[in-house]
This record gives structure tokens, C-alpha cells and sequence, in this order.
């Protein structure tokens, strides 16, 4: 486990602070700062405002996934989960939301809407290579193990 410290600057006085709601979770929600509420027709996608900034340390990106809640309950996740924010990213923070129930959901202020986990980055090293090395799997893919 990593103990690291995120930098976040609010935007609007009324942004909410990323914030982990268990001493167990592994992601801070994150929340929609909102002057308006806004529905969400099914299908529809919109960007949701959080008002925050975040700096992530060098080594580390941010993910912004979906909260299961959300998700089972209304069909209401992040549609290109996970988002990636980049250390060098110092803008806002917006959540990419898709409504995939079949009622119109309602986004309102301070709502969490989905949950940022901070992880480590392995720096990769590009090889070209003329061939690669046999696995049991080779190039089966999409279902070549079963259900």
C-alpha cells in the first residue's frame, strides 16, 4: 500500500472534497457541483462538473470509475470507465456519465457520481521485436477460455 498525499484545489466554494467513505475503500467518491440539477435521458451522456483540481504525484494516475450503486440501480455509469487522469493533468476534473437505464436519472448538487482511485504507474519501455515468445493461449482471445 501506497500512502500518498492529493493536492485539491476547489474550483467553486461549493465543490465537495474527494472523500473515502470506509477506512476499507480503495476509491474517494467524487461529487457533481451543480448549479442546476441535470437529467439524464437514457442513452444520453453528459460531462459532470466536480469544481476540483487535482495534483497527482509523479508515478501515479487517477481512475475514475463507476459507482456500483449508480450502475445496478439506475444504469447510470461512467462511460468510458475507467477515465484516466495523467499526473501532469492540472484541469478540472470532469465525470463522463451515460445513462444506460431506461428511465431519465436526475444529477443534482454534492450527488456522488463516481469514485477516483489513485494507483501506480509502470513507465514503459517500447521494444520492437521480430517475433514474441509462445504461451499455451497464444493468439486465442475473446472467449477462448469458456464462460
Amino acid at each position: 500500500m501506497h500512502d500518498i498525499t492529493l493536492p485539491v484545489q476547489r474550483l467553486n466554494d461549493r465543490a465537495i472534497l474527494p472523500e473515502a467513505k470506509t477506512d476499507g475503500a480503495a476509491g474517494l467518491d467524487l461529487a457533481a457541483c451543480l448549479d442546476e440539477p441535470i437529467s439524464l435521458a437514457p442513452g444520453q451522456i453528459r460531462l459532470i462538473s466536480t469544481a476540483i483540481a487535482i495534483a497527482i504525484p509523479t508515478g501515479f494516475e487517477g481512475q475514475v470509475r463507476p459507482r456500483s450503486g449508480l450502475a445496478c440501480k439506475h444504469g447510470v455509469t461512467v462511460v468510458n470507465a475507467p477515465g484516466t487522469i495523467d499526473s501532469d493533468y492540472r484541469g478540472e476534473v470532469k465525470v463522463g456519465l451515460i445513462n444506460l437505464g431506461q428511465e431519465p436519472f436526475e444529477i443534482t448538487h454534492a450527488m456522488r457520481i463516481a469514485q477516483l482511485v489513485i494507483a501506480p504507474v509502470a513507465r514503459c519501455h517500447v521494444d520492437a521485436v521480430d517475433g514474441l515468445d509462445m504461451t499455451t493461449r497464444a493468439a486465442a482471445g475473446f472467449g477462448s477460455t469458456g464462460l
